[in-house]
């Protein structure tokens, strides 16, 4: 069975997302970013039962991936901001520490794709992306992770030409 067969047979599954955004200044009411994922996911058919603005301290995202990891009603948890290089960007750091496996190719695809629309400056972006595995065997728990720049156009341009597209097929593929 070939990619095309195993995206079919994925289809447009709803996916349960926590999405949370990662910054020291914003608050839910100033978080432009974390609305704009929240409506595509909607417009996508999938849902978002968590939703949460924190400061970009490790320790606080560190703690969060592992409790969303571990809710059955989460199967993908997608986070904006902190994937940059300054002192107060932490976000990546508590991701790569969280992840079981890693995809490579998102941020490979993302930096490419952004440079494409804003030019060298993509080098400076530490999105990331992987799975948690929680739990052993057959009880183990797989939580797709997402971790992208919070700028609106970063959220436009990660979730429209790389999550979505792929969302239903990767939280699929990781319970087959």
């Amino acid at each position: 069975m070939g990619y095309q067969d195993h995206k079919t047979q994925a289809g447009g599954r709803s996916v349960a997302c926590a999405v949370i955004t990662c910054s020291d200044s914003r608050t839910i009411e100033q978080d432009e970013s974390g609305q704009l994922i929240r409506q595509l996911l909607e417009s996508h058919g999938h849902t978002h039962p968590f939703y949460r603005v924190v400061k970009d301290e490790p320790a606080e995202i560190s703690e969060l991936l592992r409790m969303l990891a571990g809710r059955a009603d989460i199967q993908a948890i997608i986070l904006n901001g902190g994937t940059g290089v300054s002192r107060r960007d932490n976000t990546f750091d508590a991701v790569s520490a969280a992840l079981t496996k890693t995809l490579p190719g998102f941020g490979e695809v993302f930096r490419m794709l952004s440079y494409q629309a804003i030019g060298s400056g993509a080098l400076l972006s530490r999105a990331t992306a992987g799975i948690i595995v929680t739990g052993e065997g057959s009880a183990a728990q797989h939580t797709v992770v997402f971790s992208i720049p919070g700028s609106p156009n970063a959220v436009d341009l990660a979730m429209n030409k790389l999550i979505l597209p792929e969302l239903s097929h990767l939280v699929w593929e990781t319970v087959r």
